[in-house]
């Protein structure tokens, strides 16, 4: 049963987020918006510790793990070794680092690694492939500054977590090596919105829309096909991806979405783990009060470690029991 402050959450989510969207709105005042609200959250939370950067021309930031903890302030921190790279969600339209860098910190923290958390171009000024490349951008300027594929680990929520997925099929066609593993959280992986849960989830969901989802999928694509396998990861051949945690939530119409890729990536021979929250609504991780929020973070940072220090023979290489394998 969801706790009372997922319940308390969810009625927020709904009075305040799942609005008809204006689809005329200026998305720089929507990322504005976005960007205010996110920004009160982690004024909350001084221990985050982070420094801006520019890597291969993409902007983002270092978040700093528990290792932060032993530096002074005011000294530049040694990096970890190890390293999250970070998609955000946001439809592809809003959303930045600034609002998931909390998230973000709290996995930095469970894992022990530091995180790579980039501020990639977004729709409708910049669509498809252009937040692709800035992503492989990302990674190959990780690759290109000493840091080892089996050091590397990636994560993203939303339609981040459907980067995720493109940037994972990016790097296979280019022949390039994977990371250790990828953990996606309520990822958007099917943007010709096909999903049954698209209609049967439509009032459960407290804070997604259909017709928001189709608007950021016209932002994003623009002329390009829904059914573009790099761009709608759940129409590609997933063969030869590296293990993935996929983490959803019973209430969200993107439960779908979660459910046939991982489906598809097992058939594919992919070391896949499907995890379905009861009660939980679209990245319910988001929110820290939240007593599942937590337990999903612990997890997602256990299987992080677990994947990049297997990727460097020293540790097993399977997760417990899922939480949940059924919506309800």
């Amino acid at each position: 049963m969801a706790s009372w402050q997922s319940r308390l959450t969810a009625l927020f989510l709904r009075l305040a987020v799942k609005r008809p969207l204006d689809p005329y709105a200026d998305p720089a005042v929507m990322r504005a918006r976005v960007n205010r609200m996110a920004g009160r959250l982690n004024a909350k939370a001084p221990w985050i510790r982070t420094s801006p950067v520019s890597a291969n021309g993409v902007p983002g930031e270092w978040i700093y793990g528990p290792s932060i903890d032993a530096v002074p302030d005011g000294a530049t921190p040694q990096r970890s070794r190890k390293i999250l790279l970070y998609l955000h969600g946001g439809g592809y339209v809003v959303c930045s680092p600034a609002t998931h860098r909390l998230m973000v910190a709290r996995m930095c923290r469970e894992a022990g690694f530091d995180a790579l958390l980039i501020d990639y171009r977004l729709a409708p000024e910049h669509p498809f492939p252009a937040a692709v490349e800035d992503a492989e951008a990302a990674y190959r300027w990780l690759l290109a500054s000493g840091y080892a594929a089996s050091d590397i680990v990636v994560a993203g929520d939303s339609a981040g977590g459907g980067l995720t997925l493109s940037l994972l099929l990016s790097l296979r066609e280019a022949g390039m090596p994977m990371p250790a593993g990828a953990a996606l959280l309520s990822p958007w992986t099917d943007l010709a919105l096909t999903g049954l849960t698209m209609l049967t989830k439509a009032k459960a969901d407290p804070m997604l829309r259909l017709d928001s989802a189709a608007l950021a999928t016209r932002h994003y694509l623009q002329a390009t096909s829904p059914t573009h396998p790099i761009a709608s990861p759940l129409h590609a051949c997933l063969d030869g991806l590296p293990p993935l945690l996929v983490q959803v939530g019973s209430e969200e119409i993107l439960l779908d979405d979660s459910r046939r890729l991982v489906a598809k990536a097992l058939t594919a021979g992919v070391d896949a783990s499907l995890e379905i929250w009861p009660g939980m609504m679209h990245v319910f991780q988001a929110f820290p009060k939240m007593p599942e929020s937590g337990h999903a973070i612990t997890r997602i940072g256990r299987f992080l470690k677990m994947r990049a220090d297997a990727a460097n023979n020293s540790a097993p290489t399977s997760l417990a029991a899922p939480v949940s394998e059924a919506a309800e």
